[in-house]
């Protein structure tokens, strides 16, 4: 029996199912048609070809255990794990039905009634809150991996096969791991950045909190890009991570604690635009306003600070003075390029095009369009570390296509799909030998001046 407000008027016996009930948008349950559309975009229904892998088949068994239908038994709480969470399912669905917001409020209802193991529960607590929102213990984090990249250590657990005794697939990711370091974006720049040439406009860069430990060349040279465009840059120091791991794992009061500090550090600067180099970050960050929607005193400031994220991609392509750039490794023929997109880059901020211009751009190389570039490759924040079985069928498929373009460099635009694609190229040596990399270190490389 339905209620006068939308949702069914039932009292369930089974804790989960009432969890559901408060927490899913039954009015995104209901607009879903049954329609399909979306199965051929997801990589788990691909790679299965099972219904309960789609997300049509997910929203049937989300929208059935709130209808008093079916309980929410161990096949519910599996495939709603299994799911990437990449959204690839939204730009194909002919009624705009919010299926990233329907697996978020399902992981957040499955957290609540998780029962996890003793290191399970110890390692998210020391992760969610004791590592993650304090810069701090990032720092720490950082400088500790070098120190074992650096100091021989490495060298020990590889030479020892201390490594095997590890799962293999965390064996592998540690091969592939970049230099760290305790030195981020600020710590190298300062906090401000001036434009160089005509200034076209003043923007604040979102540094991450994976990024400026990983990637921090990376964020070095997003800054050096943005300023060189026409951009003064503010970095702002007390920026805290941006929550996305957080709610991709259902941590979601986290990820709005998160999300209000941004809000208020950011608001602050009163700049035109908020820059993020990762896909996944920046995926988070333009939904901060659905994030805090229920939320009075932060509805507004939410708006605001969503209405101002944007990709560096597409702010260069779009906003920023005209750059060159030129491969200049080669003057007898083209250096062939191709791209793997951020899905959150591409199905939640719509910036598929941007990255494509500036690497057509690139005077001396040849773009080359991956078959399914446009599929996940597997990573997905942390998925390829909690499913890796199907996050290395899906690189598998991934890297036929990888091999198939014969391009000397994979770009990407999200640290976890750069580790990931690091990883398919470590294992599957293509024929040509080939290189990951985030754009923004490549155009950087082979930036010229400012037109």
């Amino acid at each position: 029996m339905a209620s006068t407000f939308g949702k069914p008027n039932i009292e369930h016996s089974n804790p989960l199912a009432r969890t559901l009930l408060e927490k899913l948008d039954y009015d995104q349950l209901t607009n879903c048609m049954r329609c399909g559309f979306c199965l051929p975009a997801c990589p788990t229904f691909n790679e299965t070809g099972m219904e309960p892998a789609s997300p049509r088949g997910r929203i049937a068994m989300m929208k059935a255990a709130v209808d008093g239908l079916m309980e929410p038994d161990e096949q519910f709480k599996d495939q709603m794990n299994l799911c990437l969470g990449c959204r690839a399912c939204e730009p194909a669905c002919p009624a705009d039905v919010k299926y990233g917001q329907l697996i978020e409020q399902t992981k957040e209802a499955l957290e609540e009634h998780a029962q996890h193991s003793a290191p399970v529960k110890i390692m998210r607590k020391t992760l969610f809150k004791g590592v993650f929102p304090k810069r701090g213990s990032m720092k720490l984090l950082g400088g500790s991996l070098a120190f074992y990249q650096k100091s021989g250590l490495q060298k020990v657990a590889r030479g020892t096969g201390i490594m095997k005794l590890f799962p293999k697939h965390l064996a592998e990711m540690e091969q592939i791991l970049p230099e760290a370091s305790s030195k981020g974006v600020v710590e190298r720049m300062g906090t401000f950045y001036a434009a160089k040439g005509k200034k076209v406009g003043t923007v604040a860069m979102f540094r991450g909190c994976i990024m400026d430990v990983m990637f921090a060349d990376t964020n070095v040279n997003t800054v050096e890009l943005l300023s060189a465009a026409g951009f003064d840059v503010h970095i702002p120091d007390a920026q805290v991570c941006c929550g996305a791991l957080y709610a991709h794992s259902g941590e979601m009061e986290d990820a709005r604690a998160l999300a209000k500090t941004n809000i208020d550090v950011f608001k602050e600067l009163g700049v035109d635009y908020i820059v993020s180099n990762a896909g996944g970050c920046g995926a988070l960050l333009i939904e901060y306003d659905h994030l805090l929607a229920q939320d009075e005193q932060y509805r507004e400031d939410g708006k605001w600070f969503a209405e101002r994220v944007i990709d560096i991609s597409t702010l260069l392509v779009e906003k920023g003075n005209p750059l060159e750039f030129a491969d200049r490794s080669s003057q007898t023929e083209h250096v062939k390029v191709t791209y793997q997109d951020s899905c959150h880059l591409r199905n939640v901020m719509k910036g598929s095009s941007a990255p494509r211009t500036l690497m057509k751009n690139v005077a001396n190389t040849e773009y080359i369009e991956m078959v399914e570039s446009d599929r996940c490759c597997g990573s997905a924040g942390t998925y390829n570390v909690v499913q890796p079985e199907m996050a290395g069928s899906i690189l598998e498929h991934k890297m036929v296509h990888a091999d198939r373009t014969e391009a000397s460099y994979m770009l990407t635009s999200n640290p976890g799909c750069l580790l990931q694609m690091k990883l398919g190229i470590e294992k599957h040596k293509p024929q040509q030998p080939m290189q990951a990399m985030h754009i923004v270190d490549f155009l950087h490389e082979r930036m010229l001046c400012s037109k």
